[in-house]
């Protein structure tokens, strides 16, 4: 079952990319994001013998558990809104936390990584449609924070994520999505390490890969309907 719908996945990206009418900075190869939440454990255990190394998690508390019980196997991208105090945590358990979402956090994480000897590799969550009950930078708070990264040698920058409003408006969703690459060309010609656009979930990836994402992430189409009682640990 997982098996077919991992094809069934990677069909689609390979489609999306196929329809792109120019040539993308982004390049021409997807990055598939697992996104395990509200599922067992297990299930990334099953994933990853399917060839699928990057896991998403939304919660510190649930990559925690997981992590607890299979170790901490692949690339693990924390996906979800993070609170400062969870800070510590994120540096700990997460390879990438696509959700940088305010300069405060930022910061957080920069302390935190600090005292761990680690670098934090980050991507910078754009609020790009304005929704406001979503989290993320509005455009204008984004290039504020942009001058304060260089002050900050424990956080790297790898790029940039944006989620799309949940509509059925494909036209809207190219939108956002054609803003989001945008955003993610000027970044990438101002810092040298940027490499990811992180666009697109289970109901809109393709489009998002159409407009230029290199990383997408999926967790209904892999794995089915989540279990909100269920917090896979």
């Amino acid at each position: 079952m997982l098996a077919d719908n991992l094809r069934v996945v990677r069909e689609t990206i390979a489609s999306a990319l196929a329809k792109r009418t120019e040539k993308k900075e982004t390049g021409d190869t997807v990055c598939l994001v697992a996104v395990t939440k509200n599922h067992p454990a297990d299930v990334i255990t099953e994933i990853e013998a399917l060839g699928v190394g990057n896991i998403g998690e939304n919660r510190v508390q649930e990559a925690r558990g997981k992590q607890q019980q299979i170790g901490h196997p692949g690339k693990w991208h924390l996906i979800g809104h993070l609170q400062t105090n969870k800070a510590k945590q994120a540096v700990e358990f997460f390879d990438l936390i696509e959700s940088a979402d305010s300069e405060h956090l930022i910061r957080a994480l920069e302390k935190e990584a600090a005292k761990q000897d680690k670098v934090m590799d980050v991507l910078l969550q754009i609020n790009v449609a304005r929704e406001p009950q979503k989290t993320g930078f509005l455009p204008e708070e984004y290039e504020m924070v942009l001058p304060v990264l260089d002050d900050l040698p424990h956080i790297r920058v790898r790029g940039i994520m944006v989620i799309a409003p949940n509509t059925p408006d494909q036209s809207v969703l190219h939108a956002v999505f054609r803003q989001g690459y945008e955003y993610f060309c000027r970044l990438k010609r101002q810092r040298k390490d940027v490499d990811y656009l992180s666009m697109g979930m289970t109901s809109d990836y393709d489009i998002a890969v159409e407009e230029g994402a290199n990383m997408v992430r999926v967790g209904t189409a892999l794995f089915g309907a989540r279990d909100y009682g269920n917090r896979g640990y």
